[in-house]
């Protein structure tokens, strides 16, 4: 059984039910493509039954590692970057308590996770050394060869660092690989030096990884539930692969609606949520959408904005701007924690009528009120209603939103599990940093700055 609904009806102001109810037949055929394995992309489809297949002593060896580590380290240092750490780092931020970090090391369980080479910032990574100076670490590599050069960087320069600190040897106990099953750079050096490896698998793309080692063992390392986040993306599989039906299958529900609103000229698609926490995983699906719809000169531009803080600064555009938005609510109906709004005396601020009322009332009404407010000014919304957010619900968001960008995708007629344009600013990078090969290119480069 799933928790998650989806609700387009506040887009129906905009677009005709019967033009969404029509896109059933591509729908259908989509699905058709995902579970037959026959669209483009389709040896990138590991992800569809990856919640049935991950196996048991997979997720023994996890929880080994991850108890193991955190009985050594007070920092865990996930070295990777795009989909090779923002699935990590947006289930841990969505069920993180919001200030760990300030918390005394006697208070925590476990590691607080730290996030290297995803981005090229001398800065960063100078200030993490600082920190890892002073406190105890392990840390983890993500690559699948190896030579993605934020992530090759940063683990060169951290690989010193843990070597020189611990040396060779425990060095080696505190590095872990997640890399490719038999090829690669990082392979070949985690067979020298005899790391913990585990494998990154050849037919799942990095923004689908959340649900393999990639995102499984940063979760553990957290003191997260691995175990209840899987049986909650494996309740969301059996609902999306039992048929495309809008009525039925959340995601199909939500691939139509956003399929309908492009269509009719919504182009920029604006992901809401209004608990901090879920900062990382606006973050996460924007990578998973842009990169796989973002393609051909076509596809849905995703934004993120985190409300009600967002509403003093972005609400204006979004209530006024050119009307080519639509937003996607993340609606969560009950908060982890309790806190109240006080009575005071003097009431000088005006808000005794909130008194004794909870902050996620208030903050409901500003979701409501905020709904209300867009559809009005132009602006259509999406909701995704989850009753709380955990491990199990955590686990059916990951999977039904990689499961409609795969629907999506086909209705767009693309690729959704490539993405060659990312290939065009490496090439000019190590043009202008003088790789060998590239001496035409730099000249032709220089020639233009």
């Amino acid at each position: 059984m799933i928790d998650l609904k989806v609700d387009f009806s506040n887009i129906l102001g905009f677009v005709d039910k019967n033009k969404v109810d029509a896109l059933q037949a591509e729908l259908n055929l989509s699905h058709q493509k995902v579970l037959n394995k026959t669209g483009e992309g389709n040896d990138f489809l590991g992800w569809v039954d990856l919640p049935e297949s991950l196996e048991e002593s997979l997720l023994q060896s996890i929880e080994k590692d991850a108890a193991r580590i955190s009985k050594i380290a007070d920092i865990f240092v996930v070295i990777g970057i795009g989909g090779s750490y923002l699935g990590a780092r947006a289930v841990n931020e969505a069920l993180s308590h919001q200030f760990s970090h300030f918390l005394r090391s006697e208070k925590r369980q476990h590691p607080h996770i730290v996030f290297a080479g995803n981005n090229l910032s001398e800065d960063y990574l100078a200030d993490l050394i600082d920190v890892l100076d002073q406190k105890d670490y392990a840390m983890a590599v993500i690559s699948k060869s190896g030579t993605t050069t934020e992530p090759a960087i940063a683990f060169r320069i951290l690989r010193e660092h843990i070597e020189k600190k611990y040396g060779k040897e425990e060095a080696r106990n505190r590095i872990i690989a997640i890399t490719d099953k038999e090829k690669g750079v990082l392979k070949k050096l985690s067979l020298d030096e005899g790391y913990s490896s585990y494998v990154v698998p050849d037919d799942i793309g990095g923004r689908y990884s959340v649900l393999t080692p990639v995102g499984l063992l940063p979760i553990a390392v957290a003191g997260f539930d691995i175990r209840k986040m899987i049986l909650g993306a494996k309740a969301m599989r059996k609902v999306c692969i039992a048929n495309a039906a809008i009525s039925s299958n959340p995601a199909a529900s939500y691939a139509a609606a956003r399929t309908a609103l492009y269509r009719n000229g919504k182009t920029t698609e604006i992901m809401v949520g209004y608990q901090p926490s879920l900062v990382f995983f606006v973050e996460w699906w924007k990578q998973l959408y842009g990169e796989s719809e973002g393609k051909q000169n076509r596809g849905i531009f995703p934004a993120g904005v985190t409300f009600t803080a967002d509403l003093h600064s972005m609400g204006q555009y979004i209530q006024q701007g050119l009307r080519i938005l639509f937003e996607t609510v993340i609606s969560v109906e009950k908060p982890r924690r309790y806190l109240s709004v006080p009575m005071d005396k003097e009431n000088l601020d005006g808000l005794n009528f909130t008194a004794g009322k909870r902050i996620s009332e208030v903050n409901r009404q500003a979701e409501l009120g905020t709904l209300l407010a867009h559809v009005d000014g132009g602006v259509p919304n999406i909701i995704v209603n989850v009753p709380v957010i955990d491990e199990n619900i955590i686990g059916q968001l990951v999977y039904f939103f990689e499961f409609a960008c795969a629907l999506s995708g086909y209705m767009l007629e693309v690729n959704p599990f490539d993405q060659p344009g990312v290939e065009a600013y490496k090439k000019n990078m190590f043009a202008l940093l003088g790789k060998p090969g590239y001496e035409k290119q730099a000249a032709e480069l220089k020639a233009r700055l």
